[in-house]
């Protein structure tokens, strides 16, 4: 089946799915009223430095001031964002309060959004993503992405770069350059140096907090970033938004233009390739694995644990193969999991514990290969003796997870509740409390229903024996519109 690139542009949200031999692999969301921050450049200023952390908060503008780590003000350049697998290193070795003064002005651009309380991560080397380069300005270096294997290929790319580069800029050659030509690699840094130059002249015009430059939305982000030749053709539902693909790429990427297409069926576009089933599925914390087994994926504000369990697979050999085959199967979902849902941080993955060293060899180079089609940047190492992966993948922007939802307000995100006997029993040691301060007339308990008929039935000896004890009447009364773990002992 061809991959495809699938767009649902709604007034209130764009997005995009990529979906590899008919399997959703990636989605991308932008909603107009919480969109992306990241590669946005501002003229920013210190607010505050920390030696201790050797960083520093500065104002963008933003809700929150933005962080400033020391490593990112001659900024180690990871260029994962942008889908490419090349870092480069521009090291320093002086402390922060060398760098920085508090109330200087400084130009940054966000490389990571705002995640739960933190505010954005910010990096004073900007850099600008096109079609085929990557621009940095005040670097003299020609980089180039370690997925063009070709050597001629590029030795070439190189030299065609080098000879076209200006004074003082830097430029990665990336992943969809490969077969261009000499045309299409001057457009794009001709492209790329009038964005550079117009945050230039914008920067000596205005004072800071001021927005500089954002980058384009995300459906011409798509078309940028994803629109290769690995990709058969790109479907969108919007006719305005169609119209504006075209131009785009009728002005940039021509070659592209056979692989637009406007969507014109009456299903709703996501419906039609059954990707809001595939979304729906992706919440969820169990993932079955065909053979029968399973992984559980959490989530925490620390890190993702993702456990393997064997299920219902029983296997038919040995015990040692059935764990093995039942982990491989795992690989390639956990593999798929991890990219779909965006999940970023640090990822401990508890596979079944093998006793042969050979196979936690074969299960390591398995799930490397499985992580070779994600294009964010992700570091791995070997299997422990436990059976554990332990493994770091960058996480730029929030995961799908806790884009499309929030925290639970009735378990507080712990993911449980208080059981109904649990709160019965609470429910004893307050009226124990209250009798044990002088006797009272009556007690009124509003509870759940759950919680009530419960006092009512198999606890309703406890509760009668408190009434003796203690020489008060209680009146139980349920209330459905109450959360479970709430409820009320009041003296009447």
């Amino acid at each position: 089946m061809p991959n495809e690139i699938i767009i649902n542009a709604s007034g209130e949200e764009t997005r995009a799915a990529l979906l590899e031999s008919g399997q959703l692999a990636e989605l991308y969301i932008e909603r107009k009223k919480d969109t992306s921050f990241v590669g946005n450049v501002y003229r920013g200023r210190v607010v505050k430095i920390l030696p201790g952390m050797q960083s520093a908060f500065v104002d963008v503008g933003l809700e929150k001031a933005a962080f400033l780590h020391v490593a990112d003000v001659y900024s180690s350049l990871d260029y994962s964002v942008f889908g490419e697998d090349i870092e480069e290193t521009i090291p320093h070795h002086l402390p922060i309060e060398d760098l920085l003064q508090e109330g200087e002005e400084v130009m940054v651009q966000v490389s990571k959004d705002p995640i739960g309380t933190k505010g954005a991560r910010v990096t004073s080397y900007v850099t600008f993503p096109g079609r085929y380069l990557v621009l940095m300005p005040g670097v003299e270096h020609i980089g180039i992405s370690r997925r063009i294997s070709d050597e001629d290929e590029r030795a070439r790319l190189k030299d065609l770069v080098s000879s076209l580069k200006p004074e003082n800029i830097g430029l990665i050659i990336r992943t969809a350059s490969e077969g261009c030509t000499e045309e299409e690699i001057k457009k794009d840094i001709d492209f790329l140096m009038l964005v550079w130059e117009n945050i230039q002249s914008k920067k000596d015009k205005v004072n800071a907090p001021n927005l500089l430059y954002s980058d384009i939305d995300l459906a011409l982000r798509i078309v940028r970033d994803l629109l290769g030749h690995d990709v058969d053709r790109l479907i969108i539902d919007s006719e305005n938004e169609y119209q504006k693909l075209v131009e785009f790429v009728n002005t940039y990427f021509p070659k592209l233009i056979s692989k637009l297409e406007l969507y014109e069926g009456d299903e709703p576009i996501f419906d039609a390739y059954g990707i809001e089933i595939e979304i729906s599925k992706t919440l969820g914390k169990r993932v079955w694995l065909k053979s029968g087994g399973y992984i559980v994926i959490d989530q925490t504000e620390a890190l993702t644990s993702i456990d393997v369990n064997t299920g219902k697979y029983v296997g038919k050999a040995s015990l040692e193969d059935t764990l093995l085959k039942t982990n491989l199967e795992a690989v390639r979902e956990i593999a798929y999991q991890i990219r779909l849902r965006n999940l970023g941080g640090i990822i401990i993955i508890d596979f079944i514990d093998m006793e042969k060293e050979e196979n936690r060899d074969k299960l390591f180079t398995s799930f490397q290969e499985a992580m070779n089609k994600d294009r964010v940047k992700s570091t791995v190492l070997q299997v422990s003796e436990f059976g554990l992966i332990q493994m770091t993948r960058k996480r730029v922007r929030e995961s799908l997870g806790r884009t499309l939802c929030e925290t639970c307000t009735y378990c507080d995100g712990r993911g449980f509740i208080k059981s109904p006997t649990t709160l019965c029993y609470e429910i004893f040691r307050e009226l124990r409390r209250i009798g044990s301060k002088g006797r009272n007339g009556k007690i009124m308990i509003n509870a759940h229903p759950v919680i009530t008929d419960l006092l009512y039935e198999e606890e309703r000896e406890g509760l009668e024996e408190i009434e003796k004890k203690y020489g008060f009447k209680t009146i139980v009364k349920a209330d459905k519109n109450l959360y479970q773990e709430y409820y009320e002992v009041i003296k009447l």
